[in-house]
């Protein structure tokens, strides 16, 4: 089963159907609004009107497990900052997001999943071997966004690290190749997703020495236990049938990249 595209079809029926949801409006029981990322190669990536990624073959198996077909599926742009707002004002119905399973989100939102257990690690240049972990950046340079936890992190344990801040990702991966840093540092998923992309094939590795753990969890409205219940299932379902070890081996083994200790996960939060 071929989840990778969702084309300009798809697209047409849902904005034709408009903002009908999963049991919330009159003729639009079978609709789902699901928040993904748009901007993250590998996880959720809008081309045109084709959507890509893990999160997005996620999202379209749970989704079809649960009665909607992929045509029927409204893809909702979810920035990190707007994921909690767009669940509890019924913007979106759930997002599938690089959505961490945290003890302060769960007071706002419930949790399905996980779906895949991340890591922290690093994205070094291919013919890099010097770089083997956090322990070995000392005088190194190293790239992540403007204030995240991930850079953060990384200068409290290696405090001779020269950390370069940008904007965005993809400015550090083109950094990372043009030779004005050593290293980029966020979750294991997005690196692999950069580092599979084509214009980048072969010059970019994942380290592989992950030193946090992740939790991706599929969020939805506080309080709707049985679907979150039947998203769980669907997840299992998904790692029983293969369907989660091709989408993963789609999306990010072109990098090369291998799911870390704690995958496929076991999905049981519902909280």
């Amino acid at each position: 089963m071929n989840f990778r595209r969702i084309g300009s079809a798809a697209a047409a029926v849902t904005l034709a159907l408009g903002l009908a949801a999963c049991g919330n409006d009159e003729g639009g029981e079978n609709q789902l609004r699901i928040g993904i990322k748009f901007d993250q190669p590998g996880l959720g990536l809008k081309v045109g009107n084709d959507y890509n990624g893990l999160d997005v073959d996620v999202a379209t198996y749970v989704a079809e497990k649960l009665g909607t077909p992929a045509e029927d599926i409204e893809w909702v742009q979810a920035p990190s900052a707007q994921r909690e707002t767009l669940l509890e004002t019924g913007q979106v119905d759930m997002i599938v997001a690089t959505y961490s399973i945290t003890d302060s989100r769960k007071e706002k939102v419930d949790f399905a999943g996980p779906y895949f257990v991340a890591g922290q690690d690093l994205l070094v240049r291919a013919d890099d071997d010097s770089i083997t972990g956090p322990e070995s950046l000392d005088g190194k340079r190293l790239c992540s966004v403007s204030g995240s936890t991930s850079a953060q992190n990384v200068q409290e344990e290696v405090p001779g690290v020269n950390l370069q801040e940008f904007g965005t990702y993809s400015e550090c991966v083109s950094a990372l190749v043009s030779n004005a840093v050593d290293a980029l540092t966020t979750d294991d998923t997005i690196l692999a997703g950069y580092a599979a992309q084509d214009q980048y094939q072969g010059q970019l590795k994942v380290v592989g020495s992950p030193f946090s753990e992740e939790l991706y969890g599929i969020g939805i409205q506080k309080g709707d236990t049985e679907k979150c219940e039947q998203i769980n299932e669907a997840i299992r379902e998904m790692i029983s049938d293969g369907s989660w070890d091709a989408a993963v081996e789609e999306n990010l083994g072109a990098a090369g990249f291998e799911p870390g200790e704690g995958n496929p996960p076991n999905p049981d939060a519902c909280a």
